[in-house]
């Protein structure tokens, strides 16, 4: 896991051998899970975790810090009664997002277009700072949330990435505290 810290973060790999230093291109989205512990139950409200705190602590850990730092999307994912599986109501269609999902992809596109780059996962600390501006009171809730949550500036710079991707899926040109507030839920939690 530890290898994949820099094609995360840069989006090549770089293979040194005796006859040479070869660099490829390793753009990809990862899609990884975890229990929340040994057994996977705690914080499960029927059923009973019978791990110590140690063991938690020790399965947690074998993720690195900043592994866990350079993964934008954290989401708990808790077991799902029987009745909200078999419930009748209809979702969003898969249609509706796509559509969505691809204007927020032709906006990102677009106003990405003079640095040569077309998604917000692509943005440098220095174009998040040219292209996520905050009006005063955003301003201040990420400056609350890197001061309480002890923020480094890497993930400071990815909440600001999905706070602009969550305000493209919702049309906005201005990302707003609503936008912020939603990128941080998606930070892990701390414990």
């Amino acid at each position: 896991l530890e290898n994949l810290r820099q094609p995360l973060e840069d989006g090549v790999v770089t293979v040194s051998r005796a006859q040479g230093t070869f660099t490829f291109p390793a753009r990809f989205i990862l899609v990884a899970s975890q229990n929340p512990c040994p057994c996977g139950y705690v914080g499960d409200p029927d059923r009973e975790c019978v791990c110590t705190q140690v063991q938690i602590m020790k399965y947690k850990n074998k993720i690195s810090g900043p592994i866990i730092d350079r993964i934008d999307l954290h989401v708990e994912v808790p077991r799902l009664a029987f009745e909200k599986l078999n419930q009748k109501e209809k979702a969003e269609s898969s249609a509706s997002i796509r559509d969505r999902v691809n204007q927020a992809r032709s906006k990102q596109s677009a106003r990405l277009k003079e640095y040569g780059i077309f998604t917000n996962n692509e943005m440098t600390a220095q174009i998040v700072k040219d292209v996520c501006r905050l009006n005063s009171e955003t301003q201040q809730l990420i400056k609350q949330a890197v001061n309480s949550l002890h923020l480094s500036a890497r993930s400071f710079h990815r909440i600001l990435k999905v706070s602009r991707t969550i305000a493209d899926l919702e049309d906005s040109d201005e990302i707003t505290s609503p936008h912020v507030a939603e990128a941080l839920q998606y930070r892990p939690k701390t414990e």
